[in-house]
């Protein structure tokens, strides 16, 4: 799709497309508000000024949209974003589906982190190291990953 395409939209058809790049309503509610874009720097700075004006439950809200590192159920780009993980020996799964547990205990939300271009051992590694941080500290850094994974999905879904 492209900009000008995403920016003539219905609200409905723009809102579902923008629903696939952050899962906060609010952002969404926010992006939509700020159409037309004009321009993919564009698009992407307004995605960046509206996610540090969200609150920690709208930031809370954006992380329960996605599947957890390391599942077997993630689709689309999610998929994508965790092609690292693909094909990993079972013990190292384990490992995996062990420390989110444990993450989602500590914290009470899925561990996220953007997940483009890393392996599962390295997603294992920032997982141990996460769960060492307190959690205003970590619900930051949480939150720093999803800015991350929201500017790749607005580049993938208007190149």
């Amino acid at each position: 799709m492209t900009i000008a395409e995403l920016d003539a939209m219905p609200g409905a058809e723009a809102a579902e497309a923008l629903r696939a790049c952050c899962g906060s309503a609010t952002w969404v509610t926010q992006m939509l508000e700020r159409r037309p874009f004009g321009s993919r720097e564009s698009l992407a700075s307004h995605g960046e000024v509206v996610w540090q004006g969200l609150t920690p439950a709208d930031w809370l809200e954006a992380f329960s949209k996605h599947p957890r590192i390391g599942a077997r159920d993630a689709r689309g780009w999610s998929a994508e974003e965790q092609s690292g993980v693909e094909g990993i020996p079972d013990g190292l799964r384990a490992s995996l589906v062990e420390l989110n547990r444990e993450y989602e205990q500590r914290f009470g939300y899925l561990f996220i982190v953007c997940a483009t271009g890393k392996t599962a051992s390295d997603l294992l590694a920032i997982a141990q190291v996460r769960l060492t941080n307190p959690p205003g500290v970590e619900l930051a850094i949480a939150a720093l990953e999803q800015q991350k994974i929201t500017r790749l999905r607005l580049e993938k879904l208007v190149q």
